[in-house]
């Protein structure tokens, strides 16, 4: 069978990771990441898509069995993208991101005014999996996400660092603070929306 790749970030595809149209159907042409929801989760030129997708280039080397530097991988993106329907589309042609629940999202996000942390201005959907940071409480480690979910969220590093990280779905927000791959993670908020 023929391997499909998605035709926005050029990730292989899997039926585990497919994106969804207006309907909840899947979609055949991108994955989750870059289509929900009948629209692209980010507005990105091609040259943002390539600066957004060049922070994988350890997962990309892992499977390759390629040793490539995030310039050498921002090269190959480049001559990879072109030969993509997402990239060969005029702009009036795409389905932008608008979804109204990630601008509620960012919204509610916004509205916590939590100390230190800039306005959040954008989410991509992001895979359990990825996010799924460890915590203490009461002496416990505990995972408060479903690697097998999806989730709007971002990061954004504040300094000596550290980062915020913000997951979000339909019934709860998550924002965490934590260090360089997630280490020494503490929750900041979670709440249900």
């Amino acid at each position: 069978m023929e391997q499909k790749f998605c035709q926005s970030c050029g990730m292989p595809l899997t039926n585990e990771i497919l994106g969804t149209n207006t309907d909840g159907s899947k979609n055949e042409e991108y994955c989750i990441y870059c289509f929900k929801d009948g629209a692209f989760t980010g507005d990105f030129t091609m040259e943002e898509m390539v600066e957004f997708c060049a922070q994988f280039v350890e997962e990309y080397n892992k499977n390759t069995g390629q040793n490539l530097t995030r310039e050498e991988y921002k090269g190959v993106l480049r001559q990879y993208y072109p030969s993509l329907k997402r990239w060969q589309l005029p702009a009036d042609q795409l389905p932008h991101a608008t979804s109204p629940v990630k601008q509620q999202l960012i919204d509610e996000v916004n509205a916590l005014g939590i100390n230190g942390m800039p306005k959040i201005e954008n989410l991509f959907v992001l895979q359990g999996s990825f996010i799924n940071l460890e915590y203490t409480i009461n002496g416990n480690k505990v995972k408060l996400l479903d690697d097998n979910a999806t989730y709007w969220g971002t990061q954004v590093e504040i300094g000596n660092g550290r980062c915020f990280g913000i997951a979000c779905d339909e019934h709860h927000i998550l924002v965490s603070e934590y260090g360089k791959d997630g280490a020494d993670a503490e929750i900041v908020i979670f709440k249900k929306r």
